[in-house]
C-alpha cells in the first residue's frame, strides 16, 4: 500500500537550499530548465535529519493544507497544466483511461475487492487467509469495548506509519509463510505488538511513548528480520518516525492520555461523534490525525511554526503556501484503517468517499503502465529519483486526479459504479498485478529514493 520512501543524516541526503526566483519559475514552469526544476525541489528542505524548510505564510494556511478538497484541487491544478502540455515530466493520453478502467474492473469483477471492504490495514493482518488477529482478539477480549478499541488503534497507528515501501529485497517469514513489502510489514508489525516491541514494559498490548522514544534501529531491524541478506528500504528512517511518534505522544497528554497512548484518541473522536448519534466525518477524522502527528515527519516543509508532512513545494502553482501541494497519503489510508476499530468503540465513520485516490506508486505505477501518462524523458524512467523531486510531487497528484476521474468510466462496465473506497482497493491491486507482470520483484517502473516514510 493504500494508500500510498535514505537513512537519515547520511551525506548523500543532506541537500542544500538555494534562493529560488519564484517570480520567474512559477506560471512558466514548462519553459524552465531540469536544473532550475531541481533547485526548486531542494528549497522544499527536505533535508534528512534536518530543519524543515520555512515556508511564508498563516495558520489558515496550514488549515487549508489539511484539508481533503485542497489535495483535490492542486492536484487537479497540476494535471490541466500537464493536459495543456506544460509539464516536462509527464504527457496525459487520456484516450488510455478507458484501459485504466479496463483493468480495474477486472479486480472488481474477480471478487477479490469485496463490495464495501474497506482496503485497510486490518486486511493486511490476516493476508493469505490465515486469522492472525484471533490471537489479538483472545488476548482483549475481556476487555470493554472503548479499550478493544484504543488497543486496535496502539497497533493500527505505528503499523501504518511503518508501511512505506520495503524494497523488492525484503521478506518476513512467520511460521512458515513467506510475506514481503506491505503485507510482510503489516504481519512483522503485529508480532512485535503482541510480544510488547511497542510498550514501556514490553509485555503490555499497547504502544505508549516511552515504548515508541525508544525504538532504536536495531530493535526495529530484529523485528523486522533485516539482515545483510534482507534489506529493507529506510530502515533508519522508519525508526526516526517511531521515535518521533514517542515524543508527539508524549508531549500531548490532553489528547494521548499521561501514558501517551496513540489509542486515547479513541476518547477525544467518540466525544466528538456523540454531538451527532456516534457519526463523525472522515474529514474531521483525517485533520486530526493531521494535528495530532504533523511533528513527526522528518524535516521537509513547515509554515507558521507547524510541520507539514506529505505536502510538496511546485512552484507552478504559485509562491508562498499557495504553491504548496498537499498529498497526505499515509494519514489518509491511516484514517480508512481506523474505520473498523472506531466502530468498535461505537464511532461511525462517515463520508469516506471523501477521501482522494492515495498517491501510492501502486497507482501511479498502474498509469504509467497503461500509457495514460507518459514519461516526456524516457531515461526518466532509469533513473532514481528523490522523493521531493517535480518529476515524483507531480506523478503523484497527477495520479490522484486522474483516478478521481475514473469512476464514471467504470459505469460502462458495470450496472452501478463502485464506491471510492471500493475503487483504492481495485486501482492498487490493479497497479501491483501490472507490476508483477511486467517487472521483476513487481517494482514499481520509476526509481524513488526512498526513506521510508512516503512510499
Amino acid at each position: 500500500m493504500a494508500a500510498p520512501g535514505k537513512p537519515f543524516g547520511s551525506a548523500r541526503h543532506l541537500w542544500r537550499a538555494r534562493t529560488i526566483d519564484y517570480a520567474r519559475l512559477g506560471g512558466a514552469m514548462s519553459e524552465g530548465s531540469e536544473r532550475d526544476q531541481e533547485d526548486a525541489a531542494a528549497a522544499t528542505g527536505a533535508r534528512q535529519g534536518g530543519s524543515p524548510r520555512v515556508i511564508d505564510g498563516t495558520l489558515e494556511d496550514v488549515a487549508i493544507l489539511r484539508r481533503l478538497d485542497t489535495i483535490r484541487a492542486r492536484c487537479k491544478a497540476l494535471l490541466t497544466r500537464a493536459r495543456r502540455g506544460a509539464s516536462e515530466h509527464f504527457s496525459v493520453v487520456d484516450a488510455r483511461l478507458d484501459d485504466v478502467a479496463s483493468l480495474v474492473a477486472r479486480e472488481l469483477a474477480s471478487g477479490a475487492c469485496a463490495p464495501g471492504a474497506l482496503h485497510g490495514r486490518m486486511r493486511h493482518f490476516d493476508t493469505g487467509g490465515r486469522a492472525r488477529t484471533a490471537e489479538l482478539s483472545a488476548r482483549i477480549c475481556h476487555e470493554r469495548p472503548e479499550e478493544r478499541a484504543r488497543i486496535l488503534v496502539d497497533l493500527i497507528v505505528p503499523s501504518v506509519l511503518l508501511d512505506a515501501g520495503a524494497g523488492a529485497r525484503w521478506t518476513y517469514h512467520d511460521a512458515g509463510t513467506v510475506l514481503g513489502r506491505s503485507e510482510g510489514l503489516a504481519v512483522a508489525t503485529l508480532r512485535m505488538f503482541l510480544a510488547g516491541d511497542f510498550s514501556r514494559d514490553g509485555v503490555r498490548l499497547r504502544a505508549d511513548a516511552e515504548g515508541l522514544a525508544r525504538m532504536t534501529v536495531e530493535r526495529l531491524g530484529r523485528g523486522l528480520q533485516v539482515s545483510p541478506d534482507n534489506p529493507i528500504v529506510g530502515l533508519e528512517g522508519r525508526a526516526h518516525l517511531l521515535a518521533e511518534l514517542g515524543a508527539a505522544l508524549a508531549r500531548d497528554p490532553r489528547r494521548f492520555g499521561p501514558a501517551g497512548r496513540p489509542g486515547h484518541l479513541v476518547d477525544g473522536l467518540k466525544a466528538r461523534a456523540e454531538r451527532d448519534d456516534g457519526r463523525l466525518e472522515v474529514e474531521i477524522l483525517v485533520e486530526t490525525l493531521l494535528e495530532s502527528f504533523s511533528s513527526i515527519w522528518p524535516g521537509r516543509l513547515c509554515v507558521a511554526g507547524h510541520p507539514l508532512g506529505d505536502v510538496w513545494l511546485h512552484p507552478a502553482l504559485g509562491e508562498g503556501a499557495e504553491g504548496l501541494v498537499p498529498l497526505h497519503k499515509l494519514t489518509q489510508w491511516l484514517a480508512l484503517s481506523l474505520v473498523e476499530p472506531l466502530a468498535v468503540a461505537g464511532v461511525e465513520i462517515v463520508g469516506k468517499d471523501a477521501l482522494t485516490p492515495l498517491s501510492d506508486y501502486r497507482n501511479g505505477g498502474l498509469l504509467l503502465d497503461t500509457g495514460a501518462l507518459a514519461l516526456r524523458d524516457p531515461e526518466s524512467g532509469h533513473r532514481l529519483h528523490r522523493t521531493d523531486s517535480l518529476l515524483i510531487i507531480e506523478w503523484r497528484a497527477l495520479t490522484v486526479a486522474l483516478l478521481d476521474e475514473l469512476a464514471p468510466r467504470l459505469r460502462g462496465h458495470a450496472a452501478a459504479g463502485p464506491s471510492k473506497v471500493e475503487l483504492e482497493a481495485a486501482t492498487w491491486l490493479a497497479g501491483r498485478r501490472s507490476a508483477e507482470a511486467r517487472r521483476p520483484g513487481a517494482t514499481p517502473p520509476l526509481s524513488v529514493e526512498s526513506d521510508g516514510t512516503v512510499f
